[in-house]
This record gives structure tokens, C-alpha cells and sequence, in this order.
């Protein structure tokens, strides 16, 4: 075995700026799910209202759709490195501004969706800048795949860590001191990236007008369907089935009649499943089929959804919410290594904007379409409608992608 292909589990740490990036981000993920927790946790318990935490939803996601394009085209006329600082500098704003809402003790709800929004402002250009500059931070791009797969899995950690966190801390000191710790995590990343090295930056030779750019990026998607076709179903899991942890606090108050803690291991099991599938992922033998294993995740993540809700006792449900985080989150990283590893150099960040859109910008939808229609029918009822739909989507693109004519970037080498 030759030395680009060793290393194990961890071999893109080799990469000094990505075992920096890694490391800051660790710490920085960990905050963002103390806060996305909190948040979701404040706003239930002064509402009751499962329709309230998708527009909540909503509010922080809708901006990225909106912007997440420009986001697109702006990182790849700039440094990615000098956006990310900007774009962490505004989030650690953003939580300080909601821990001081909070602890001051006085706060009504637009108060908190306003400032939801901007931070999907904040998002639209750190998402089309994060994901790409991967690359930049590999100089052995055989590392690359792990590389990827090991963000996916630093995600999911975090996911595990910071919701259990945030619901011990939300019964013992409150939301405030959640929001205050997510503040000082963004000291992590933005020490880091101080730390990176980078070559120096080469803009593009010519600079077209953002709207010859934006059309540019349609039309090479348009050209390449195995990009298009991945992003189509992006949109369909986002739409349908991602929203499924809007119903999370509902399953935590109501269904197992529990408080912010249960809330907290619940949304921590499921991040344990999908960090679970990261690790995996990351592992993965040489030349295996990243199409196979996204499709295969979805089904996956299907199954838990339809076992987890036919749950009433929470001990009982939890080995389902592992299944069901181990199917939710594998598909995205997935279809991110796919995209990143089929698109051109130049087009990366364009190609990561549209992904951006499809998540951030359908997801928001999706969480009011979900929340809404459990008020309706309930809880348990929409999320099995959701794991039958996921098996459906599964079926119908399966033929779609393998027939498809793909890069070697879906295999991985």
C-alpha cells in the first residue's frame, strides 16, 4: 500500500491547515448545537407549538436560500480563508446578542427569529466558502474523501456533545448561559484559521458581472447531471424527510412526557447514529460506491424514522433514534464528497452554493410543512408518513443515478 493511501481513519490530519481547521471547528460545532438546542427548546416552551419551531426554522434558513448564490460567487472571487474569518467574527455577534436577550430576562419571539434570520445571513456566505476550502487545506488529494467524510463526522460529534450539554445546562443555569458558551467556541475557529498557511490567492483572470457568474453556474449544472441529479435529491430529503427533528421536542414533552434534558439525550442519541455513520464513511475500503452507499443511507434513515415513531416509552425509543442519526446525516455528507469530487475547480464554489440552496434554502419549507402537518395529524403519524416517503425517494432515484455517466470521483480511491 503506498503512503498517500495509509493512515487510517485519520490520514487527512497529515494536512497541517485541516488538523488547525479541525480542531477549531470541534469546539466551535459544539457551541452552534448548544445554541441550535436552546433555541429550539425556548421557543416550544413559550409556544407548545410544533408549527413555531418550523418557522423558527424557517427564519434562520430562508436568508441562506435567498443568498446563498451571491454566498457562491463571492467565494470563489475571494480568499475563503478571510471569508470564514468574517462570517465566524459575525456569528460570535449573533450569540452574544441572543445570550444578552436572554439573560436581560426581557424577550418575546420576533425578537429571537430576528435574530435567527441573521444568522442565516451569516450562513449564505460561510457555507459556500467552509465546504470548498477542503481542498485548499489537503495538498495530498488522496486524503480528500477522509478529509470530507472527517468534517461530516466532527459535525456529528458535535451533535452528540452539544445537545446533551445544552440540556443539562438549560435546567441549571438556562438559555442564556447556553448562547454564552456557543459565543466563546468561535475563539477556537477563528484562532485557527489565524494559524492556516495558504498559498497566496489568485482571483479569477476575468471578472464577469454576479449575474453573467450566477448563470454561468446554472448552466454547468444544467450540463452535468450527476452534480444535478444529487442536488435534486438534496432537495426532496430536504423538502420531506431532514425536517424530521422538528418533531424532536414534541416526541420530549409530549410523547414521552420528559423535560430539556430528555430533549438534550434524545437530539444526543441521534448524533451519536450519525456519527457513527461518519466514522464509517471515513473508513471506507478503497473502491467503494458512494452512490450505492448514499442511497442506501436514505433507506436506512427511512427505517428509523418508521421504528422511532411507532415509539411511546423513551428508553425504548432510543436505539431507533441511533438508526435513524445514522441514516440522517451520512446521505448529506455524502452526496457533498460526490459533488465536490465531480465539479470543476473553478466552478467549487458555485456548485457548493446551489447544494447550500437546496439544503438551507428547501429545509426551512420543509420544517414549516412538517410542523404544520403534525399540529394537524401528530407527531407520531408525520414522522411514519416521512419514513415511507424516504424508502419512496430512495426507489425513485435509484435508477436515475446508476445509470447516470459519472466521474471516478464516486468511487473512492
Amino acid at each position: 500500500m503506498s503512503e498517500s493511501s495509509s493512515g487510517g481513519v485519520f490520514r487527512a490530519f497529515r494536512n497541517r491547515n485541516y488538523a488547525l481547521f479541525f480542531v477549531g471547528q470541534s469546539i466551535s460545532q459544539i457551541g452552534t448545537w448548544m445554541q441550535r438546542t436552546a433555541v429550539i427548546w425556548v421557543i416550544y416552551s413559550l409556544t407548545h407549538s410544533a408549527s413555531m419551531i418550523g418557522v423558527a426554522v424557517f427564519a434562520q434558513q430562508f436568508p441562506s436560500f435567498l443568498l446563498s448564490l451571491f454566498g457562491g460567487v463571492v467565494a470563489d472571487r475571494h480568499p475563503r480563508a478571510r471569508i470564514l474569518l468574517v462570517t465566524q467574527a459575525a456569528s460570535m455577534v449573533q450569540a452574544i446578542l441572543l445570550a444578552v436577550l436572554i439573560l436581560a430576562n426581557h424577550y418575546v419571539i420576533w425578537e429571537i427569529l430576528t435574530l435567527s434570520a441573521f444568522l442565516g445571513i451569516i450562513n449564505a456566505f460561510d457555507v459556500p466558502a467552509r465546504q470548498p476550502m477542503v481542498h485548499e487545506m489537503v495538498s495530498d488529494k488522496s486524503d480528500l474523501a477522509n478529509a470530507i467524510s472527517l468534517n461530516s463526522a466532527m459535525v456529528n460529534l458535535a451533535r452528540l456533545i452539544g445537545p446533551a450539554l445544552s440540556g443539562i445546562v438549560l435546567l441549571r443555569w438556562g438559555a442564556g448561559f447556553c448562547f454564552s458558551l456557543n459565543a466563546v467556541s468561535f475563539i477556537a475557529v477563528i484562532v485557527s484559521l489565524l494559524l492556516m498557511k495558504f498559498p497566496a490567492f489568485k482571483p479569477p483572470a476575468v471578472k464577469k458581472k454576479v449575474l453573467s457568474e450566477l448563470t454561468e453556474g446554472f448552466t454547468y449544472l444544467r450540463e452535468t447531471p450527476a452534480i444535478s441529479l444529487v442536488v435534486l435529491l438534496v432537495v426532496c430529503l430536504s423538502v420531506f424527510i431532514w425536517p424530521y427533528d422538528t418533531l424532536e421536542p414534541v416526541f420530549a414533552k409530549v410523547v414521552f412526557k420528559g423535560d430539556a434534558r430528555t430533549y438534550g439525550y434524545l437530539t444526543g442519541c441521534v448524533g451519536l447514529g450519525a456519527l457513527m455513520g461518519s466514522f464509517l464513511l471515513a473508513s471506507a475500503r478503497k473502491g467503494i460506491d458512494l452512490r450505492k452507499i448514499l442511497l442506501l443511507t436514505i433507506v436506512v434513515m427511512g427505517a428509523g424514522l418508521i421504528l422511532f415513531s411507532r415509539m411511546e416509552h423513551f428508553a425504548a425509543a432510543l436505539p431507533f433514534a441511533l438508526i435513524l442519526g445514522l441514516g440522517s446525516i451520512t446521505p448529506m455528507s455524502t452526496a457533498i464528497t460526490i459533488v465536490q469530487m465531480e465539479a470543476a475547480p473553478n466552478m467549487r464554489g458555485r456548485v457548493m452554493s446551489w447544494m447550500a440552496l437546496a439544503f438551507f434554502g428547501m429545509l426551512p419549507l420543509g420544517s414549516l410543512l412538517i410542523g404544520t402537518l403534525s399540529q394537524k395529524i401528530g407527531a407520531p403519524v408525520t414522522m411514519l408518513g416521512q419514513g415511507v416517503l424516504a424508502v419512496v425517494i430512495a426507489a425513485i432515484f435509484f435508477p436515475l443515478i446508476i445509470t447516470t455517466k459519472w466521474k471516478k470521483g464516486t468511487v473512492l480511491s
